[in-house]
């Protein structure tokens, strides 16, 4: 007899066990009793893992008792619908193991998460017949491997978030193109490659979180509806001039330490975001916001920005423009802003030449607040703190200033 005739003799009888087992549980006036396809499989579930030091979860799963009660595992009439696997109370030790294919028996599963531990192994690709799936949370574990590209075909799934893992390769195409999801969240993996088209008609989309990764090449067009957009630390490349205009609700933005390049649009100023984050790209021209900027946090730092300084920004609170290549006298409305709230305005590492406002004016800065003027083609024309990035050296050689008159 073959391996494979031999399972087949196994199932039918371990069904067999199951169903005597819930005649048991029904003669003993336990109310729910579980369909007998999901009773198996959170049997392979919980052989799958274990619980980390100092955990109980798993041990409270003693199935001479109703599943439906255990921690974790809520039920509608027969079926489970909703698994979260372990603790999920803060600083309480996850599990470790591995997830076994089995849970895409459980076919009326909507929602799966998982607590941060030590769960290694694949995405199961099985998760893909979990036809109502619709929220699937494995983040901050040890799950390494590619991410299933069968999971694009949960028309119901709104949020996805696999992030703090080691899962590697591309992003499958059918994932970007699921037609419920609203939240995409993979960042800090080894994910590598394109990003992939988003429909342009999609609606759902709200956050795309891919920051540290290892993807590259272009940004592509993306949905208008999203409002949390975070690609910083990856190695992409291009211009975002024709593809940030339209994102018009965005309120998070991070395209930080990346390989862009060509223009920062005027527009993105005028969003409503509590950071702006552009440093550590390759991003060129003058810095030109539509109006007066109020984003409490704006670093366009370590890029290729040339020009004037734009006095728009007097009013952000922290505000990075050093290791650029700004030209020109300090705008006196930057300065004013250090005496109006601002409480940062990095400067240093760059061609400026001068303030528009004399030194005494500018020595009243408030205790507190920061102004960095080092490594410009002028002497700064006070002591303020910088920090040791800045370097030593207070002024730039003669030779690299030819509008400098001293």
């Amino acid at each position: 007899m073959t391996t494979t005739e031999c399972r087949c003799l196994l199932r039918p009888r371990r069904l067999l066990l199951v169903s005597l087992w819930s005649m048991v549980l029904a003669s003993s006036g336990v109310v729910g009793i579980l369909d007998p396809v999901d009773f198996l499989a959170l049997q392979a579930i919980r052989k799958g893992l274990e619980d980390m030091p100092g955990s109980s979860f798993l041990a409270a799963w003693d199935f001479t008792a109703d599943p439906c009660t255990f921690s974790g595992v809520l039920c509608d009439g027969d079926r489970v619908v909703a698994l979260a696997l372990g603790d999920p109370r803060a600083g309480s030790p996850g599990l470790q193991g591995r997830l076994d294919p089995a849970l895409g028996r459980l076919s009326a599963l909507a929602e799966l998460s998982l607590v941060p531990g030590r769960v290694t192994g694949p995405v199961p690709d099985a998760l893909a017949r979990c036809s109502d799936l619709r929220f699937l949370a494995l983040s901050k574990n040890l799950l390494s491997g590619p991410i299933p590209p069968t999971l694009g075909a949960l028309i119901r799934l709104r949020t996805l978030d696999l992030s703090y893992n080691q899962l590697t390769g591309p992003i499958p195409t059918a994932l970007a193109a699921a037609p419920a999801l609203s939240n995409l969240i993979l960042c800090h993996n080894q994910l590598s490659g394109p990003l992939p088209p988003f429909p342009d008609s999609s609606t759902a989309l709200l956050r795309l979180d891919l920051k540290h990764n290892q993807l590259s090449g272009p940004v592509p067009p993306l949905p208008p509806s999203l409002q949390y957009l975070g690609l910083g630390s990856n190695a992409l490349t291009g211009a975002v001039d024709a593809v940030l205009p339209r994102l018009t609700g965005l309120n998070f933005l991070d395209l930080s330490s990346n390989q862009l390049q060509g223009p920062i649009p005027g527009s993105v100023f005028a969003l409503p975001l509590a950071m702006l984050q552009l440093q550590r790209n390759a991003f060129s021209g003058p810095v030109a916001p539509e109006g007066d900027v109020v984003i409490p946090v704006v670093d366009l730092s370590y890029n290729r920005l040339w020009g004037r300084l734009p006095p728009q920004l007097a009013a952000v609170g922290r505000l990075y423009l050093n290791n650029n290549r700004f030209t020109g006298e300090v705008p006196s409305r930057l300065v004013q802003g250090l005496t109006n709230g601002m409480q940062l305005l990095y400067l240093q590492h760059n061609f400026l030449t001068g303030l528009e406002i004399g030194p005494a004016a500018a020595a009243t800065i408030p205790v507190g607040a920061s102004l960095c003027l080092q490594y410009n083609c002028m002497a700064p024309p006070f002591d303020a703190p910088c920090p040791l990035k800045a370097g030593t050296q207070r002024m730039r050689p003669v030779d690299q200033c030819p509008d400098w008159r001293g």
